[in-house]
C-alpha cells in the first residue's frame, strides 16, 4: 500500500518579505514530498510558523498559537511544529524552553534547512534548533511555491544597512546583500515564461539596491531592464527609502511603460526633529521634494506611505508637522501605526515615551484626516476608464454582490460588475476594461457593463492551475534558473512594515 504523503501548513506573520519566505518554505516542503493541507483544516502533519519580531506583542501571539496546538500535537503522534522567521532568529533557545513541544526552530538565514531539520527531529525525537548567523545562500536559489499564477514577488536584496531606532530588522536579517542583475532578470524571464504578467521587486530597502555591488544607479537600470522583458506587463517595487530615492529612479519610473504609476514611500513622521531621533536620514523638506518630483514626472501616480504615531518624545507640535505633510502629500492611502516598543531597539529605551491615551487620540485624528484625503483622491477617479488586472480573492463580498475585483495600474482596488455571460467572464490574470462609477475611501466601483476583456497568458496559467490542483508543483516551483529561462509553457506597508 503506497505511503500517504504528509501534509503541511505555513502560517505567516509580518511583512512582504515574510510572505515571500513562506512561499519558499512551501516550495521546500513540497520538494521534500509534503502536500498542502486543506485550507482551514486543523489536521496538518507539519505546522510552520513564519514569525515577525517587529510588533511589541509578537512573542505573545506566537506562544498563544503554540499553546493552542499543544493538545492537538499530544493527541496526534507524528505531528511536528516548526518556528522560523525573525522572532526565531531573535529568541533562539527561548522558544523551545517556553514551548518544549516545538520540534524545529530555524532562522531567517537558513530557511533552506527546514526539511532536513524536520526529518532530523523526527528520527532523533528531540528539538532541532539551527540559527545561522549569516546568509547561507541567496533565498531565490530555493524552490518556491508561489501563491499566484499571474503575479509574483522577486527579491532583489535581503537585509538592510539602515539603523532606524524603532526597527530590529537589520539585526535579524543582517546587512544588505544584493543579487546579481542577471540572476534577477533570469528569474523574471522564467516567471513570464510561466505566465506571470506582474512582478513586484522586493527588498527591505529596495531602492538601495546596488550598494552591495558598487553601482549607485543599479536600481534604475534594473527598472529599465524589466521594461525590456517581453510579456511583462506590470512592474512594481516595495519598499523604497527616501534617502536612496534619486532623480534617475524617478526618470526610470516615468520612462518605462510597464513600471506602474504607483509608489509606496514610508514617511514615518513629518517632524524633522522626530525623524532625526528615528535616525531617518531625510527631513520633511526632502520628503516633500521627492513627492513633488514624482508628481511632476508621473501626474497620475498614486502615492502611499507608512506613518508611526507617538514615537518617544513626539510633542503636539511634532504631530502637527506630520498632519501638515499628510495634507501636502495627499496620499492615496496611509498605513498608520501606533508606536509600540520593539524589544532590542534603541527607541524602546528612549525617554519621553508618550502615554497610551495621547497616542490613541493622535492616531484617531490622523486616521480621520487620511480617510478624508483618500476619499477625495478616489473621487477624482470617477468617470475614468481603467484596465484592471483581475485578482483572485481580493473582494471578500464579491460572491454576494456578483462582482469581480481587480487592480488598476496605480494599484487601486476596483470591484466591478460580473459579466452576465459566464463564458465572457474574465479569469484572474486577465485584463478587464471598466469605467469607474463610485468612490469610497479604500476602494472604487465600476457598476456599469465591462467595456472589454483581454484574455491573457496569465489567465491561462491560472486556469491550468485550477484544472490540475493535484499537480501542485507545475509552474510554481521556481528557484533561481541555472542557465537562462525555461522554455515557455504565466495588498501595506514597506519591504518590512516599518522600513
Amino acid at each position: 500500500m503506497p505511503e500517504v504523503a504528509r501534509t503541511y501548513q505555513v502560517r505567516t506573520f509580518g511583512c512582504q518579505m515574510n510572505v515571500h519566505d513562506s512561499e519558499r518554505m512551501a516550495g521546500l516542503l513540497e520538494g521534500a514530498g509534503y502536500v498542502p493541507a486543506d485550507p482551514g483544516a486543523d489536521s496538518a502533519d507539519v505546522v510552520v510558523f513564519n514569525t515577525c519580531a517587529v510588533r511589541e506583542n509578537a512573542d505573545n501571539r506566537l506562544y498563544g498559537n503554540l499553546g493552542q496546538l499543544a493538545p492537538r500535537k499530544a493527541a496526534r503522534p507524528g505531528m511536528q511544529i516548526a518556528v522560523g522567521g525573525c522572532l526565531a532568529q531573535k529568541d533562539r533557545d527561548t522558544i523551545v524552553r517556553r514551548a518544549p513541544w516545538v520540534d524545529v526552530v530555524f532562522g531567517t538565514h537558513n530557511v533552506g534547512s527546514l526539511p532536513v531539520l524536520l526529518e532530523r527531529a523526527r528520527i532523533e525525537r528531540e528539538a532541532q534548533v539551527e540559527i545561522a548567523e549569516s546568509l547561507e545562500a541567496f533565498p531565490s536559489t530555493l524552490p518556491t511555491r508561489r501563491e499566484s499564477a499571474y503575479a509574483a514577488w522577486v527579491a532583489i536584496s535581503v537585509g538592510c544597512n539602515n539603523t532606524c531606532t524603532f526597527c530590529i530588522v537589520p539585526a535579524l536579517r543582517g546587512k544588505e546583500k544584493d543579487r546579481r542583475p542577471g540572476d534577477i532578470l533570469a528569474e523574471v524571464e522564467a516567471l513570464v515564461a510561466e505566465g506571470v504578467t506582474e512582478i513586484t521587486l522586493l527588498g527591505q530597502n529596495v531602492n538601495a539596491y546596488g550598494s552591495d555591488i558598487g553601482d549607485r544607479q543599479a536600481f534604475s537600470k534594473l527598472l529599465r531592464a524589466c521594461g525590456r522583458v517581453e510579456g511583462l506587463e506590470r512592474v512594481r517595487f516595495t519598499s523604497p527609502h527616501p534617502r536612496d530615492f534619486t532623480d534617475d529612479v524617478i526618470e526610470a519610473m516615468a520612462g518605462t511603460p510597464n513600471v506602474m504609476p504607483q509608489l509606496h514611500m514610508p514617511l514615518q513622521s513629518g517632524s524633522s526633529r522626530v525623524l532625526r531621533a528615528m535616525r531617518r536620514s531625510y527631513r520633511q523638506e526632502r520628503y516633500l521634494g521627492i513627492i513633488e518630483k514624482v508628481r511632476a514626472a508621473i501626474p497620475d501616480a498614486a502615492i502611499t506611505t507608512d506613518i508611526i504615531v507617538g514615537f518617544p518624545g513626539e510633542t503636539e507640535e511634532d504631530f502637527e508637522e506630520t498632519l501638515h505633510v499628510v495634507r501636502e502629500a495627499r496620499f492615496a492611502q496611509a498605513f498608520t501605526f501606533q508606536y509600540s516598543k520593539r524589544p532590542g531597539t534603541p527607541a524602546a529605551e528612549m525617554p519621553g515615551q508618550v502615554p497610551k491615551e495621547v497616542v490613541q487620540a493622535r492616531y484617531e485624528r490622523l486616521v480621520a484626516l487620511q480617510e478624508d484625503i483618500s476619499w477625495a483622491e478616489n473621487k477624482k477617479q470617477l468617470g475614468r476608464t481603467v484596465d484592471l488586472l483581475v485578482a483572485e480573492g481580493e473582494g471578500r463580498k464579491d460572491d454576494a454582490t456578483r462582482r469581480l475585483s481587480g487592480r488598476a495600474p496605480d494599484n487601486r482596488l476596483v470591484h466591478f460588475t460580473r459579466p452576465g455571460d459566464a463564458g465572457a467572464a474574465p479569469r484572474p490574470g486577465d485584463v478587464a476594461t471598466v469605467e469607474i462609477t463610485y468612490a469610497a475611501p479604500h476602494h472604487l466601483l465600476a457598476e456599469g457593463p465591462v467595456k472589454g476583456v483581454r484574455r491573457t497568458r496569465a489567465g491561462d496559467a491560472w486556469e491550468r492551475r485550477q484544472a490540475a490542483p493535484a499537480d501542485r508543483q507545475q509552474g510554481v516551483m521556481l528557484g533561481l534558473p541555472s542557465v537562462g529561462a525555461p522554455a515557455p509553457a504565466a495588498e501595506p506597508a514597506g519591504g518590512c512594515a516599518v522600513c
